[in-house]
């Protein structure tokens, strides 16, 4: 993933390339009036190429498109987002489709569940006269697990992933493209549906070379019905070098300006800003949430009636286990992205405007015809009082039967799990105990006490090298892992969590382990809520509850900064992971995850042996 890299030399270069001479100006684009075709109007309409130029019903039309994630955010609150959208100025919105979320299992789809159901979603967008530029990858980076692409794709050591070469992954991609296709297919714009157009993959000069593969994806939709119009997105940089341009298609620029140099690879096919970028994504051990200022980008944008999408105008939350590991191209220096995808975006992740907003609402009003509708009103939020939590059951009372293995491998290959936790347990005898390829997160113990960890995040303070010294005693050694998302960059596709390297004592191998498997699912809640009181409560690998009463429906923000590290759930919803780590200490839960009256709060931290407070906030940060 190079976004940060485009979005600087775009904005080094954009007083001289935006003003400069750009063959397609503001007065060449109107604003649509209220003649203008609408997306509600329930009639086909032609969306198409012209010179240079996008078409709707043959004439120019500028696409500003602000991009926010369904699957992000509580479906209740869809509308809302929807509208902030729209009251801000923009007439489209751009979302991706991340694959994983939709087929768990070979096979097993579900795309009308939750926050799923994107063709609700889409059809909402319609509803409130807003056009759509869809993005279905099959893989679409976004800081999402794996990049969208399901990592049971990784539980064989051999298959690789985007390239039409290997048969295994293309059924994959087949398979996804059946099911989805036919959702699509009803909301194209041809159909009376609000989609203009459908993006190939995402940022596939990033990763690769081969066009064909981009050539066999457009075909695999042309055979299913989806007849485009189609557009890529990548650096600009990345496209000249990899020579991916897809004939034919737009060409979406990420982050970069340099729209003459674009289109000369285009032709006459329009050149756009497929993503800009108002915000940047947060990950673990970062001082502080970071901070772009896009104004002046847009402001040049709408002077030269330039089509754009915001990535994002909302971002929303990583519920759960979704949000990605990231690293550089070459896989080193590894992260991890935040539970929050606020992103410093114009909607902030529970719905309010911020400060941005206002101000790239009055400049596109600048650029309107019409009035803006109001800034609708924000959810209500409220906080509450702090709560002590009590240890409530132990990691280590929950283990289910072992499994033998002679050396360690990938979860996804043992145990078809795609995150979440594992044990590795052996008797040993030595004192110089060497771990390599942990994945992600360990916690070592010799006859249940605790010795250290050793983190593949690479952050100031953190333990990193892996090496632990033992007292030479015979002793039970346990290794309880912790996973992050899988990376999800254009460059990387073979991220595999677990122990994926091995253990050493005083130089020898260990082998013949029992592996304990300890995803983070709902049946571990279930086994949690059953257990007994920690038969160690010294150990870490505690469980802890406390119970928060609310005499009102609102959102609110879970305050974890006296904790260490670990997973939160409320009322059995996971929320996320938290990390004293920083810069994110609060995680967002929605209103419809809180009941009025007693609430749960569950939380396993990997150090604390002790109870600690849980407060309530109003915002991300202060």
């Amino acid at each position: 993933m190079q976004r940060r890299h485009f979005l600087k030399l775009g904005a080094l270069g954009v007083a001289g390339t935006l003003a400069a001479d750009f063959r397609l100006r503001a007065d060449a684009l109107p604003a649509q009036d209220e003649h203008a075709p609408r997306p509600n109007d329930g009639k086909p309409h032609r969306f198409s190429f012209g010179k240079r130029q996008f078409l709707l019903d043959g004439k120019p039309f500028q696409i500003m498109s602000g991009e926010m994630h369904p699957i992000r955010i509580p479906p209740v609150y869809w509308r809302q987002r929807i509208r902030m959208a729209k009251a801000m100025g923009l007439n489209t919105v751009s979302l991706y489709l991340m694959w994983n979320a939709y087929e768990s299992e070979p096979g097993v789809f579900d795309m009308t569940s939750g926050a799923r159901d994107f063709v609700r979603f889409i059809r909402l967008c319609a509803e409130e006269g807003m056009w759509v530029y869809l993005r279905p990858g099959p893989f679409v980076a976004g800081e999402w697990d794996f990049g969208g692409l399901p990592p049971y794709l990784l539980r064989d050591p051999t298959i690789v992933v985007r390239t039409r070469d290997d048969a295994r992954y293309m059924a994959a991609v087949r398979r996804y493209f059946d099911h989805v296709a036919p959702r699509i297919a009803p909301l194209l714009v041809a159909n009376g549906g609000p989609i203009l157009m459908l993006q190939i993959e995402n940022e596939y000069a990033s990763y690769g070379r081969d066009l064909g593969y981009l050539e066999v994806l457009r075909q695999l939709w042309l055979e299913r019905g989806i007849d485009g119009p189609f557009s890529i997105s990548d650096g600009l940089s990345q496209i000249q070098s990899t020579h991916t341009y897809l004939p034919g298609v737009a060409l979406g620029l990420d982050g970069d300006t340099d729209f003459d140099a674009a289109q000369v690879i285009a032709g006459d096919r329009p050149v756009w800003m497929g993503e800009g970028y108002p915000g940047w994504i947060s990950s673990w051990g970062e001082k502080d949430f970071p901070k772009d200022d896009f104004e002046p980008t847009l402001k040049q944008l709408l002077a030269a009636g330039r089509s754009f999408n915001l990535y994002v105008v909302h971002g929303g939350t990583n519920f759960g286990l979704t949000a990605s590991g990231i690293s550089r191209s070459d896989g080193s220096g590894f992260s991890a992205v935040t539970t929050s995808y606020d992103y410093g975006s114009p909607i902030n992740e529970h719905g309010a405007p911020a400060p941005a907003y206002h101000r790239f609402r009055a400049l596109l009003a600048q650029h309107s015809r019409h009035s803006l509708p109001e800034v609708p009103a924000t959810p209500p939020i409220a906080g509450f009082d702090p709560v002590l939590a009590k240890p409530a059951a132990s990691l280590w009372d929950l283990l289910p039967a072992p499994q033998k293995v002679h050396a360690p491998r990938s979860n996804e290959e043992l145990f078809a799990q795609n995150q979440g936790m594992v044990l590795y347990r052996k008797r040993v005898r030595g004192r110089q105990l060497q771990l390599t390829g942990v994945h992600d997160y360990a916690t070592v113990f010799t006859d249940g006490d605790y010795v250290d960890y050793v983190s593949r995040v690479v952050k100031p303070g953190l333990h990193t090298a892996g090496r632990f010294a033992l007292d030479g005693k015979e002793c039970v050694l346990d290794l309880l892992i912790d996973s992050f998302g899988h990376i999800g960059n254009a460059q990387i596709y073979n991220d595999r969590k677990g122990l994926v390297g091995g253990a050493q004592l005083d130089g020898q191998t260990l082998l013949d382990w029992d592996v304990y498997s300890l995803p983070v699912d709902d049946a571990l809640l279930q086994r949690v809520r059953n257990a007994p009181s920690p038969s160690a409560p010294d150990r870490p690998g505690l469980f802890f509850r406390a119970e928060v009463t609310r005499d009102v429906e609102a959102d609110a923000y879970v305050d974890m900064s006296a904790w260490r590290k670990g997973y939160l759930w409320v009322n059995g919803h996971l929320l996320g992971r938290y990390w004293n780590l920083g810069p994110q200490q609060r995680l967002y839960c929605p209103a419809p995850w809180w009941r009025k009256g007693v609430n749960e709060i569950l939380v396993l931290d990997f150090h604390r042996t002790r109870g600690a407070a849980i407060g309530g906030a109003t915002s991300l940060h202060d």
